[in-house]
């Protein structure tokens, strides 16, 4: 694991890895961009909806957020840690997820921002 003790952090590859092992991954990018191409069997919670819908997120195993680049990941993984949730910031983010051959998938699914 990259990262400190306030924010940790998982590379890409070790995020594609977990996903395959069944973790929970949470995208926090806005629908368009989710459409535009998102991690097959993710949860899609955007960023500016995350306070309202943070009960839907897992408390009982580690969550890894994503976003495009890392930045807003970022910020979701501070506000997931403040109220207790085991969240880990995915390092560079859907970019970075790309660049380590994760699977992508476009259009809209049933865990997108309509169906979470």
């Amino acid at each position: 694991m990259i990262g400190d003790e306030r924010r940790p952090e998982v590379g890409a590859g070790e995020a594609v890895d977990a996903l395959a092992a069944g973790a929970y991954v949470l995208d926090v990018r806005e629908q368009h961009e989710w459409v535009e191409g998102h991690a097959p069997g993710v949860t899609s919670i955007p960023l500016s909806e995350l306070t309202d819908r943070v009960a839907e997120v897992p408390t009982d195993r580690p969550v890894l957020v994503v976003c495009h680049s890392g930045m807003r990941s970022a910020r979701a993984t501070d506000a997931l840690r403040g109220i207790g949730v085991d969240a880990q910031n995915v390092v560079g983010g859907m970019l970075a997820w790309r660049d380590a051959g994760g699977p992508v998938v476009t259009g809209d699914d049933a865990a997108g921002p309509s169906g979470a």
